[in-house]
């Protein structure tokens, strides 16, 4: 794919990227530091329903915010406040009472700051650029700092630099504000009419609902997600109790899994036209599913990082896929509610699958595990694909017995 050059959306982009690689950088030692200090499985989970349980929670509340207010100032005041925030956690790490409100509060500054992203995009991309290359480049960045923090934080963690990898990502938070101030783009939500847009926040995911094609596609997404997720659970056990390999092997194994993000997001998305993102995501999510399956059937490393790199393809692919068609099917005035509404149903998915992921790798291994997490979402990926098709062919049956009948009648 190649890079568009506008120079907002380079902005946006680099932006997004900054912001998922300081935010993993940060939770990785910061989780390792809680786990020392108390040795509480409880006290983690709480750390991360606090960070991430506000972009569930207050969807509703940050996509009115979104589209009440200019969306750049958003994540300018946003970006400052994470700062803030991060450095009073610097102050007070060791206190787990005070890392709960302090995280709590970053992640409502994630819930705000994502849908503003998301709906920024089309402006700071510009009418020369389609929403499928605009949202593959803004995906490929966010997939390198999604790859890079982990290993970095990890880094940091083992070397006792909790205090560095939280100010580096304090740093990160101004540099975001500082590129979302240099952006030329803006977006002052308007009703159709001209007048200002009334702050009713269930309204996109009303939308939504409304949209048969996009509830199909994006409810199927989020309860594939539900199951999907599990394998964050179950794959170090795969790595190191089935295929009896090391940590070095785990690693590699997630590496094809970002690479084939990658190369899904940048390379094949934005060959998919506007008429085929409806079908081409539940596609999407099917192969997704049959590459963690095939993956989980491997009985050494290389056969399951030949299914880890095709289902991260599939993976990318379907996430660019997904905001693309938010983006094209909803009015402008609603993409931030519709995307806030979106972004929770996946979060929370992903937040229960963390939970069933850990009762079923006790129960069943973490071989059935990985099948479950790739079959169970492949044939939710095939329903909706049935569903969709299904629901356009007898829409075009009926235009075509309209067209004949008006025909006739004309005739007669």
């Amino acid at each position: 794919m190649s890079i568009p050059r506008s120079r907002d959306l380079r902005l946006l982009a680099g932006a997004a990227g900054l912001s998922a690689l300081g935010d993993f950088m940060a939770i990785f030692p910061l989780i390792l530091h809680v786990q020392q200090r108390t040795g509480s499985a409880f006290a983690i989970s709480a750390l991360i329903f606090a960070l991430w349980g506000p972009v569930v929670l207050a969807a509703g509340v940050a996509g009115a915010i979104v589209d009440c207010f200019e969306n750049r100032r958003i994540l300018i005041g946003v970006s400052l406040g994470q700062a803030a925030v991060v450095v009073a956690m610097l102050l007070c790490v060791d206190s787990l009472w005070a890392l709960l409100p302090l995280m709590t509060l970053l992640g409502f500054g994630v819930a705000l700051s994502q849908p503003a992203e998301f709906a920024l995009v089309p402006a700071a991309a510009g009418p020369n650029v389609e929403a499928a290359r605009a949202n593959g480049l803004m995906e490929t960045v966010r997939s390198v700092g999604f790859t890079a923090g982990p290993l970095v934080g990890g880094a940091l963690g083992a070397a006792g630099l909790l205090w560095l990898a939280l100010a580096l990502n304090a740093l990160s938070f101004l540099v975001v504000a500082a590129a979302a101030a240099l952006l030329r783009a803006r977006r002052c939500p308007r009703r159709a009419d001209g007048s200002e847009n009334s702050v009713r926040a269930r309204e996109g995911f009303a939308f939504l609902m409304r949209e048969r094609d996009v509830a199909v596609t994006l409810g199927g997404a989020v309860a594939a997600l539900a199951l999907f997720s599990m394998s964050a659970t179950a794959e170090p056990f795969f790595v190191t109790d089935v295929l009896g390999a090391g940590s070095l092997a785990y690693g590699i194994l997630l590496t094809s899994w970002t690479l084939g993000m990658v190369a899904g997001s940048a390379g094949l998305a934005h060959r998919i036209g506007r008429t085929g993102l409806a079908t081409g995501a539940p596609i999407a999510v099917l192969l997704q599913g049959l590459g963690i399956a095939g993956g989980a059937l491997a009985s050494v490393l290389w056969v399951a990082l030949i299914g880890f790199s095709l289902g991260g393809v599939a993976h990318g692919v379907k996430n660019v896929l997904l905001r693309t068609l938010i983006h094209e099917r909803v009015p402008e005035e609603l993409r931030g509610r519709a995307f806030a509404a979106y972004n929770g149903g996946r979060n929370g998915a992903e937040l229960g699958a963390l939970v069933l992921g850990g009762l079923v790798v006790g129960a069943l291994g973490a071989r059935a595990a990985l099948l479950v997490a790739g079959l169970g979402p492949a044939l939710i990926g095939a329903a909706c694909l049935l569903l969709v098709v299904t629901r356009r062919r007898a829409a075009a049956a009926v235009t075509t017995n309209e067209g004949s009948v008006l025909h006739a009648h004309i005739q007669g």
